[in-house]
């Protein structure tokens, strides 16, 4: 490794330990907002059962993001931001059918 890359590797380690240590500001912050997953399935006119079922997620998990107890993450919150902003793709992927039918 060359001197002058090692040399701004250790001023990044050091750094990334003053962020840590409260000593210094990162420069940048990246905030993420949860979901707001009642609202989401409102807008699906769906019951928790029918929506848990939409998602393939389980009741329990559902009211637990509903009731701030949990937050969704990961792969979970990106299906919940793609259902809040394209109900229409969740809608032709899932094809759910009717239980009349």
């Amino acid at each position: 490794m060359k001197d002058e890359l090692f040399n701004e590797l250790v001023a990044s380690v050091r750094e990334g330990g003053k962020i840590l240590r409260g000593k210094t500001q990162p420069s940048r912050t990246f905030i993420i907002e949860a979901p707001d997953v009642k609202e989401i399935r409102a807008n699906y006119k769906l019951s928790q059962n029918e929506f848990a079922a939409l998602m393939g997620i389980s009741v329990k998990t559902l009211r637990n993001w509903e009731q701030g107890r949990r937050s969704p993450e990961g792969a979970a919150r990106v299906l919940l931001q793609v259902a809040a902003k394209h109900p229409d793709v969740i809608w032709d992927v899932v094809k759910v059918k009717s239980l009349a039918a």
